[in-house]
C-alpha cells in the first residue's frame, strides 16, 4: 500500500478543534466536515489540496477532544495520508479506525518542507522526499492495520471478514 502527493505542512500540536472546528459538528456528513477542515488554522487548505496530498506535522498531532470528525474531514478532504513526529493517541486509534493512514517520523517530520512530493510506502514504512531526493523510515503498519486501513476502516473490514 502506498501514498503519493505533495506536502501540506503544519506545526506542533495541531488539535481537533482547528482540524475541524465545534461550530461544523452538528453534521456528521463527511463531504461537508471536509468543506470544513483546517478551516481554522489554514482558510485556504480546502481550496488548496488536492486528491492525494499528504500533510505533514510536528509533535501531538491530533490533540484535543476525541472526536472521530478530525481524522473523517482529513480524509474526505482528499488527503492519503499524515506523517507526523507524534500523534495523539486517540486521534491515532480514530485515523486507523476510519481507514486514515498516518505515520510516526520526527526526521520526516523534520526533513520535509511544504510543496514537496513525498511517497509513503507503508509495507515498509518507508517515507520518500521525491523533491529533494531523501528518504526517511518510519514505523511500518502491521499487516492487520493495513487490511483495515485498505477497508476503509474497522467497521467496514469487520463487514468483509
Amino acid at each position: 500500500m502506498r501514498a503519493s502527493g505533495t506536502v501540506l505542512k503544519y506545526g506542533d500540536n495541531v488539535d481537533t478543534d482547528v482540524i475541524i472546528p465545534a461550530r461544523y459538528l452538528n453534521s456528521p456528513e463527511p463531504a461537508f466536515l471536509a468543506k470544513h477542515c483546517m478551516e481554522d488554522l489554514d482558510p485556504s487548505f480546502i481550496e488548496r489540496v488536492q486528491k492525494g496530498d499528504l500533510i505533514v506535522a510536528g509533535k501531538n498531532f491530533g490533540c484535543g477532544s476525541s472526536r472521530e470528525h478530525a481524522p473523517i474531514a482529513i480524509r474526505e478532504a482528499g488527503i492519503s495520508c499524515v506523517i507526523a513526529s507524534s500523534f495523539a493517541r486517540i486521534f491515532y486509534r480514530n485515523a486507523i479506525n476510519i481507514g486514515l493512514p498516518i505515520i510516526e517520523c520526527a526526521q520526516a517530520s523534520d526533513g520535509i518542507e511544504a510543496g514537496d512530493h513525498v511517497e509513503v510506502d507503508f509495507d515498509d514504512g518507508m517515507i520518500y522526499d521525491r523533491t529533494k531526493g531523501t528518504a526517511f523510515r518510519g514505523q511500518a503498519f502491521p499487516e492487520f492495520m493495513q487490511k483495515i486501513i485498505a477497508a476503509g476502516g474497522l467497521i467496514p473490514y469487520l463487514n468483509a471478514g
